[in-house]
């Protein structure tokens, strides 16, 4: 069997949340937004929920919008679909855009009120330079999906921030 690259062995550790040797890998001066053997960078593969592994590959120069090959997923919206609101924060400060669409039209935003993420959808909707109630490819908004998965917290702040027709 053939010994697994730098970038896979990067890739590996990241999804594992092993920080150290992630370091260790980066140390090597791996080029971190190579893709691995699946076609995704560390970063899309990393586990979440571990912002230090987030903040180690985007200090490396990892980029923070790469589309995954399969949907045009960022992993943003994979952390946003995931309630993952930690690792969100740090990938907005180092440059991830909140306001990619994914291949079905999708912001993260959909994908968190989707979830019924009310955390991540309260900071995805302070972040969000398009409409926060922007309809995807299937003419859905983040408040329609909410209510179509019974997440009825997440419903009701989004119907509280619903601008007035008469402004």
């Amino acid at each position: 069997m053939a010994e697994a690259t730098a970038i896979d062995r990067l890739s590996t550790a990241a999804a594992r949340g092993d920080l150290k040797e992630t370091e260790q890998i980066l140390q090597s001066n791996v080029n971190v937004n190579e893709r691995n053997k699946f076609g995704r960078t560390a970063l899309q593969v990393m586990k979440l929920g571990c912002p230090s592994i987030a903040e180690a590959l985007l200090g490396a120069g990892a980029d923070p919008n790469a589309r995954d090959p399969f949907g045009c997923l960022t992993i943003s919206h994979d952390a946003a679909r995931d309630g993952y609101l930690d690792t969100l924060q740090v990938l907005v400060m180092n440059g991830a855009d909140v306001n990619l669409l994914d291949s079905k039209g999708n912001l993260p935003l959909h994908l968190a009120a989707q979830e019924g993420h009310l955390g991540v959808v309260q900071y995805l909707v302070s972040h969000c330079k398009a409409q926060p109630f922007l309809p995807n490819s299937k003419g859905c908004t983040p408040r329609d999906l909410a209510l179509m998965h019974k997440n009825h917290s997440t419903v009701e702040w989004l119907d509280s921030i619903v601008p007035s027709e008469s402004s």
